[in-house]
């Protein structure tokens, strides 16, 4: 009898697209039937804290909070170059302007939060739904929303600017892209189930990028509104050759934002990323 293993991700395009083979039967996926389950990032990183998931999407915010029990994926992570979440506003705003600001942000646990306290640590915002800070900026509950997915790409159809983007300050601060999210795994699976389990996402992030178009077709329904050369450009910002592989650069990434964070006292001790090794 094949073992369960539920992987938790967002019902966004770039994730659809890493899991497009996977979700659509295209993989010998061995002893193993996998079970997707679909949340916002936030519920993601809360749930992780719980142990939910076997495989779960996460914030390296939240990853933090969970090295204990999962490990990350070498594969699977939505990194920025020079760019990443954004604050934007109805009106012009200087950042300066921020502290005085009603700001949402989607979760405490999300990178993008943790890169906005780095940037500012006086800087406070109120949990709202990632996919409700726009609307909520605009029916004037908020002056000003950190945003993150494709609403990086969207923010200027309603009417809104910029105010910052924290992955284009992040790589001038640190020459570094900055690390958005990743894939954990749980430890207590065992190394040979964390192998085998890492092998079958990697075949399932490759298999996207070589068959791009139809994994593109099969995104399109997570693409809320975005228009088909738009979600095309977003899949590209966050599944490339770092999701394919962290690297060195990615892990470096990964590692500076862990350390920068604690230095700063956001988080209170010094987390070393730990990576399942990949099955020979």
């Amino acid at each position: 009898m094949k073992q369960r293993i539920r992987i938790a991700h967002s019902p966004d395009s770039d994730d659809a697209f890493m899991f497009y083979a996977l979700a659509t039967g295209k993989l010998n996926t061995g002893d193993y039937v996998f079970e997707h389950v679909l949340l916002d990032i936030e519920s993601l990183n809360r749930a992780a804290i719980q142990g939910t998931y076997e495989v779960s999407a996460i914030s390296f915010h939240a990853y933090a909070f969970v090295y204990d029990r999962y490990m990350l994926l070498p594969h699977g992570a939505s990194i920025g170059r020079g760019y990443g979440p954004m604050i934007v506003a109805k009106r012009k705003m200087k950042s300066s302007e921020l502290k005085k600001a009603r700001l949402a942000v989607p979760g405490e646990l999300t990178t993008a939060y943790l890169a906005l306290k780095v940037y500012d640590p006086d800087l406070e915002g109120e949990s709202v739904r990632f996919d409700a800070i726009i609307p909520s900026i605009l029916a004037g509950n908020f002056d000003a929303g950190l945003i993150i997915h494709e609403g990086q790409l969207t923010y200027g159809d309603d009417g809104l600017t910029k105010v910052l983007d924290l992955g284009e300050w992040w790589q001038k601060e640190y020459s570094l892209p900055l690390p958005l999210g990743g894939n954990v795994i749980r430890r207590d699976l065992g190394e040979s189930a964390l192998k085998e389990i890492s092998h079958v996402i990697s075949q399932s992030i490759r298999y996207g990028l070589e068959h791009r178009g139809d994994a593109l077709t099969y995104a399109s329904q997570f693409a809320r509104g975005m228009n088909p050369i738009l979600m095309d450009r977003f899949v590209g910002m966050y599944v490339n050759d770092l999701t394919v592989d962290y690297c060195q650069e990615g892990r470096q990434a990964v590692q500076g934002l862990l350390d920068v964070a604690y230095q700063k006292g956001i988080l209170k001790r010094r987390v070393v990323a730990e990576y399942v090794t990949s099955a020979a």
